[in-house]
């Protein structure tokens, strides 16, 4: 599972002495350990989409962060969080391109928004940015 190999990897960043991994890798893993409670009280086990949902969003924070310290000038702070982006996109699988998301849509015959969201949803989960799916989908005007 990816969470066993996402705590593995604490571990020898831990035995390495490297805050910068560490502190990233502490951060999913306790976004996954509450995940994981609030699914065992749904009855459900935590699965790798879920952990790669997680990993996504830890992704747009890193982001969201760099971007903030970028404005204020910390460029220790920018480094680290760039190396920790590069940890957290190893596990990432490679998002789905443009043209990848056009060419499957044009093979569904029910092409509205609707249909074509659950397709993605089912088929491709983490896969692909549903924001840029929904984009694609909708007719131009």
């Amino acid at each position: 599972m990816l969470l066993d190999e996402i705590k593995k990897a604490s571990m020898q960043a831990l035995k390495e002495r490297d805050k910068v991994a560490r502190a990233i890798y502490d951060v999913v893993i306790n976004k996954c350990q509450l995940t994981l409670v609030e699914k065992r009280a749904k009855g459900e086990e935590l699965v790798d989409t879920d952990v790669l949902q997680i990993m996504q969003k830890v992704a747009k924070e890193l982001a969201e962060e760099k971007e903030n310290y970028l404005k204020v000038g910390n460029t220790d702070e920018v480094a680290n969080i760039e190396r920790q982006q590069a940890i957290v996109a190893s596990y990432l699988p490679q998002m789905m391109s443009e043209q990848e998301i056009v060419a499957e849509i044009e093979k569904l015959d029910d092409k509205s928004i609707g249909s074509v969201m659950r397709h993605f949803k089912q088929n491709f989960a983490g896969k692909c940015d549903m924001a840029l799916v929904q984009r694609l989908a909708n007719p131009r005007k």
